[in-house]
């Protein structure tokens, strides 16, 4: 073990990003690369140095309690095995509760009921309860008593570009909130901010301070992956957060590509995105990590994490293969396909395969002989290398967001800027550089195409959230503003209303049979519910418990799905179907096809040509 600055963990594995370590230790990276478990694991390595040690998580999954075996709660709570290892969970969704109510409070009663459920409808974003978090983190950040109890406090999720640069701006905020009670807007979590005005400055400094805060990116070896956490390190160092590390966890060893075609493909792909690393993050200091069998839970499973170690129990052949009993994606496609017609959704989070399915949808339904148009907005799809040729009944199209964002942003100042002050227009301006902002703009270009779903399939990759939805309805922008000025008794459909007709739009909730995918994939379900859309399925991507593997370690990873793939069974979902992870990537019509159903991709040559 080393000294207490140093860096070498109990195993000898030496990791750059635990050398000299700060107070301050901020993980971030999307759902499901193991933010918690590098979080924790770093926790226990330092406690173990003889540090003292506060755990903070503020990840909506957050699963610190579970890793543990203990409840922590909202609360500082010691961790029983780990002397000077105490732990925080922080719950977005209270926090964001109360920020909710300590701005909308004082105005209830005061303004009408309509401005009051539009403000309300602002606040219910994912804009909202990561400011509420950030709120409730920053005191641990500026409070120098609390600070001085600890040698180091661990987060567990850092906030985003875009809420720093939020918070850094000037102005009163609640007064243009009750100016633009109707505007389709994430400045309503800033009204009110003005008292914490100075606690929010003293936290972004401390974040900007290398002496003091690391931030450190953590990503899968994956292209997706990687390229959304350059997207991250970009905007961070945009605002003076350029002191970052880069972790690549759960590289596959190369040991397990000796044993079986699957791992070794899944080697090839993964060193493959690596030597693709865009050059940017080549320049931080890297460590990658390895994936392991066991799951990552309890003290023990996560010291090793740093380790080259492995100790996982074996898996007996077909001990996994036996316990799935689920359809695959060709049984629910047939199912579509008996409308001749209609809107099919991918939704879910990044890195889940959201475009791949999509394509392969788009393909099947297109074999069938139906008329499809795929279309997506995602900047990381390219649908013409997916494809990699042409096929009859399928036309392809590529929504621009950032020309949709700046033909919106446009408009907005255009209208609701036009009186505005200088002050008044640039918080309107750093608005609308929000996530809401881009998805309300897409949508608009999705509203488009969503008419032709009367006469063929329109498949799409990339949907708006619910809470975008809520808020385009909310304001009016679609929804309210189309009722509002068409005759009650003529026949109109709004893209809302086909949105929420099961008959005309089916939405697909595309996830990883992981924790922390299945658990954001389950509040997605929630915000589209709220308004009042109705998932038709779930589709569990990239399998391992339903592919052919001998790899041992692989068999192990299987095994721990069967417990994700039975809470989407059994909790989630209506209808689920598995998709097993492929040897090589589904690029091009055939493997695309194969993905849906394998006995039909050689008749696909007689329908399709290449481009």
């Amino acid at each position: 073990m080393a000294h207490a600055d140093g860096f070498v963990t109990s195993q000898g594995c030496s990791m750059k990003f635990l050398e000299h370590p700060p107070t301050f230790l901020f993980f971030t990276g999307k759902g499901g690369v193991g933010k918690t478990s590098l979080s924790c694991a770093t926790a226990i390595h330092l406690a173990r140095q003889g540090k003292k040690v506060l755990l903070v998580s503020t990840d909506p999954a957050s699963n610190v309690g579970q890793v543990f075996s203990q409840m922590i709660g909202n609360h500082i709570t010691a961790i029983n095995a780990v002397g000077g290892l105490f732990a925080l969970e922080i719950d977005p969704q209270l926090a964001a509760q109360q920020y909710r109510e300590r701005i909308v409070g004082p105005v209830r009663g005061q303004l009408p009921d309509s401005v009051v459920k539009s403000i309300e409808e602002q606040l219910s974003g994912a804009c909202t309860t990561e400011i509420a978090a950030f709120d409730e983190f920053t005191a641990l950040l500026t409070d120098a008593v609390l600070i001085a109890g600890y040698d180091h406090i661990i987060f567990d999720t850092a906030p985003t570009g875009h809420t720093i640069r939020l918070l850094q701006l000037p102005g009163a905020w609640s007064g243009f909130i009750e100016s633009n009670p109707g505007g389709a807007s994430c400045l309503g979590p800033l009204s009110g901010l003005e008292k914490q005005r100075q606690r929010y400055a003293d936290a972004v400094k401390a974040l900007s301070d290398p002496d003091r805060t690391r931030l450190i990116l953590v990503a899968r070896a994956q292209k997706g992956t990687l390229d959304e956490v350059a997207r991250t390190h970009q905007e961070l160092a945009a605002i003076g957060l350029a002191r970052q590390h880069l972790v690549i966890n759960g590289v596959l060893p190369e040991r397990e590509a000796a044993q079986d075609a699957l791992a070794a493909a899944i080697r090839r792909h993964e060193q493959e995105a690596l030597a693709a690393m865009p050059a940017l993050l080549r320049s931080l200091p890297i460590d990658h990590l390895p994936l392991k069998a066991a799951n990552l839970v309890g003290v023990e499973a996560l010291s090793n994490l740093f380790s080259d170690r492995d100790e996982a129990a074996p898996v007996h052949a077909g001990t996994v293969a036996n316990s799935i009993d689920l359809p695959r994606l060709s049984t629910l496609v047939d199912e579509i396909a008996k409308a001749g017609h209609g809107l099919v959704m991918m939704m879910g989070k990044g890195g889940v395969g959201k475009t791949t399915l999509a394509a392969a949808v788009a393909v099947a339904l297109a074999q069938r002989g139906l008329p499809v148009h795929l279309t997506t907005s995602d900047p990381a799809a390219h649908l013409t290398d997916t494809l990699s040729g042409t096929m009859d009944n399928l036309d392809v199209s590529r929504i621009d967001p950032q020309a949709e964002i700046t033909r919106y942003r446009q408009h907005v100042l255009d209208t609701k800027g036009q009186d505005l002050d200088a002050e008044g227009r640039a918080m309107l301006e750093e608005d609308l550089r929000s996530p809401c902002t881009e998805e309300i703009a897409v949508f608009q270009a999705f509203s488009r195409i969503i008419r032709e779903a009367g006469k063929k399939f329109v498949v799409m990759d990339t949907a708006p959230t619910g809470h975008t939805l809520l808020l385009l309805d909310a304001t009016g922008a679609y929804h309210r503003d189309a009722t509002r000025h068409i005759d009650s008794h003529l026949h109109h459909t709004t893209p809302m209303m086909r949105l929420q007709d099961p008959a005309r739009t089916k939405v697909m909730i595309v996830t990883l049979a992981e924790t922390t995918p299945v658990l954001e994939a389950a509040h997605l379900q929630e915000e589209l519910r709220r308004a009042g859309i109705e998932p038709w399925a779930w589709l569990i991507n990239n399998s391992l418990s339903a592919a052919p593997t001998s790899s041992p370690l692989l068999k192990q990873r299987a095994s721990f799905e069967l417990a994700q793939i039975e809470a989407v069974r059994t909790r989630y979902a209506t209808r689920v179907a598995l998709v097993p992870m492929q040897a090589e990537e589904p690029i091009g019509l055939e493997r695309l096809l194969n993905l849906v159903e394998p006995q039909r991709a050689p008749d696909l040559a007689a329908s399709t040509s290449t481009s």
